[in-house]
């Protein structure tokens, strides 16, 4: 028997029965869809996962990316014969455009319906999906900031699968610090002014799919210099490989990355405008600034945080078919006897029956079926602002960059954690190439990295986020959580009593650590409150998704009630040392002698 790659019948419950997507067809853009496209739709992505992402999934993790090195004219790269094809029956399965208009090749599919969708490609093979997921967001940031021509010219191609995209944030010296990025642009002097070309010098490293020769172009969208230090004076640019005479632009693969995981996924070294491909004898590399000078990291911020959403998906993802994966083994692979059976002649059990593998299964299910469904309300927050007008539209965005951390963050931690269980439901065989749960565990483990780190999402959220507009969006996501808790009390009060006594203890640490106003102080603790925000607010989704599985009656509301049981028992009692330390902030970090280390 073969697991499935994720469970079908659990997106549909977290579609139809928890978010009630078919209620968005109501309002324009969605008129035009039904359950039926939606459902076709996922029908056509667990068909493309498994029979063009899958089958190569082991093969691309052996057959790693690898440079060669050429002619004085830069570097080449091999990639594993298998994912050109998968990539293009990606692109001609129209997914890449789906959730755009119809003016960019689209069907407006609602972003939701679309996250599901590609949830079933990353579940498949990670690193495969992540070329059109960049691709995506890079797409959407062109058009939600780009002119009408850089649309027509940059945007629609890569939602045709034509061309690929990527971020280029990071460099050697400066990883997460971009107030550091030392890539310089300066405006083309062989051209007018008005033109909008600059060229641009310097490298940039960590740089996911930044070279390869699957699509006719790469559309390579760089943060540069173009003013003062800080990052008040970056800029975005549009740096194209090809130029649209044909001619190569000056962007030179300089080298690759080797990671633990993604090992499919080309992983570049670029070098922006150092001659080796200088058209007409002018140095730097050609670029197209999107939108105003100095406001490129906020445009910047558009891809990140889509990325980050996609992220947290592909790391739910990952959870999913891992947990699918030992569960099925564990279904399957009889040892041992009950407790108290000691007669060798008894036939052994499957290992399931043991409660040891039950604690392993349940407390996977939990992290998975939890952060998917954390995902995927992410992605119908911006549905429902989308036919939303007014306040209403500006809660619901609120509620987005406030969640957006978590969503993040929460996956990334604990889908390896449900990876590394499934190790260890496997046994000895699990850390084996012979079973898929060890690379499922490599691959996972990036994602706490990848678009920013954990700690980097606590500082986020509790630098930024909770404390925004004084305090709104702790108070909307408060108010949002109590809304649940209210709902659900009458069917599930222990749960709902103890949900509440955990968000009031959040609300009031937060206060605690900003009381004296000072930052360097509260962003110390900043990790340790992400940790207690993620578990609150993923107690909250599973109290969420328990009520509605039992008011549907949907014949998954057993499992999701002893999911959520593990969860509220389990998981969300593990907040109350780390809320007792909040409550009482300490300065051993800020403190601490470096040399002490």
């Amino acid at each position: 028997m073969t697991a499935e790659i994720l469970s079908r019948d659990d997106l549909s419950f977290l579609l139809h029965d928890w978010l009630r997507v078919e209620e968005l067809t109501d309002h324009a853009p969605f008129t035009e869809h039904s359950r039926d496209t939606f459902d076709a739709m996922l029908d056509a992505s667990r068909e493309l996962a498994v029979t063009s992402f899958r089958p190569h999934m082991r093969a691309s993790d052996l057959d790693e990316p690898s440079f060669t090195s050429s002619d004085g004219s830069g570097g080449s790269v091999h990639i594993h014969e298998a994912i050109a094809p998968a990539l293009r029956a990606f692109a001609d399965s129209g997914l890449a455009a789906a959730s755009f208009g119809e003016e960019h090749g689209g069907v407006d599919l609602p972003l939701t319906v679309s996250r599901a969708c590609f949830a079933w490609v990353q579940a498949a093979n990670i690193a495969t999906a992540a070329y059109p997921m960049l691709t995506m967001a890079n797409a959407a940031l062109i058009i939600a900031h780009g002119s009408p021509q850089q649309v027509t010219d940059y945007a629609d191609p890569q939602l045709a699968g034509v061309f690929s995209g990527t971020m280029c944030l990071s460099e050697p010296h400066a990883g997460s610090s971009l107030a550091d990025v030392k890539t310089r642009a300066r405006r083309d002097d062989n051209t007018d002014e008005n033109s909008g070309t600059w060229r641009l010098t310097g490298t940039k490293m960590w740089i996911s799919g930044g070279d390869h020769a699957m699509t006719d172009n790469i559309i390579h969208l760089v943060l540069a210099r173009t003013g003062a230090a800080g990052v008040k004076g970056l800029s975005l640019f549009i740096v194209p490989k090809v130029l649209k005479d044909g001619s190569r632009n000056d962007v030179t693969l300089a080298g690759l990355n080797h990671k633990m995981g993604y090992r499919g996924t080309t992983n570049t070294l670029l070098n922006f405008g150092d001659g080796t491909h200088t058209p007409g004898g002018a140095a730097g590399a050609v670029g197209y600034l999107v939108g105003e000078e100095n406001r490129g990291l906020q445009y910047m911020f558009h891809m990140m945080n889509e990325a980050r959403i996609g992220v947290g998906t592909g790391a739910a993802a990952l959870a999913m078919t891992g947990y699918l994966e030992s569960l099925d083994y564990a279904r399957n692979r009889p040892q041992g006897r009950p407790v108290g059976a000691k007669d060798p002649a008894r036939p052994q059990v499957p290992i399931i029956e043991h409660a040891d593998v039950r604690r392993m299964l349940l407390a996977q299910k939990a992290y998975a079926e939890g952060s998917m469904a954390l995902c995927l309300y992410a992605a119908n927050l911006v549905d429902r602002a989308t036919v939303a007008s007014g306040d209403q539209r500006q809660r619901l965005d609120l509620l987005l960059d406030v969640l957006t951390p978590v969503v993040k963050s929460f996956p990334s931690q604990y889908g390896p954690a449900a990876n590394d269980l499934a190790i260890q439901v496997l046994g000895g065989a699990g850390y084996t190439r012979d079973h898929n749960v060890e690379q499922f565990y490599r691959d996972n483990r990036l994602n706490p990295i990848h678009e920013g780190t954990h700690g980097i999402q606590g500082q986020d959220l509790l630098g930024r986020k909770v404390v925004m507009q004084d305090g709104a969006g702790l108070r909307l996501l408060a108010g949002t959580i109590t809304a649940t808790v209210d709902a659900a009390a009458a069917s599930f009060p222990a749960f709902s009593d103890a949900l509440a006594a955990r968000l009031a203890r959040l609300v009031e640490v937060t206060a605690t650590l900003w009381e004296d106003g000072d930052a360097s102080a509260a962003l110390a603790h900043a990790t340790d409150y992400l940790e207690v925000t993620g578990h609150i607010v993923v107690a909250w989704i599973w109290l969420d998704m328990a009520h509605a599985a039992k008011e549907a009656g949907s014949p998954l509301a057993a499992g999701k009630r002893a999911a959520a049981e593990y969860f509220f028992t389990r998981e969300l009692p593990l907040v109350d040392p780390v809320l007792d330390r909040l409550a009482r902030p300490d300065s051993l970090l800020t403190d601490l002698d470096c040399a002490d280390l």
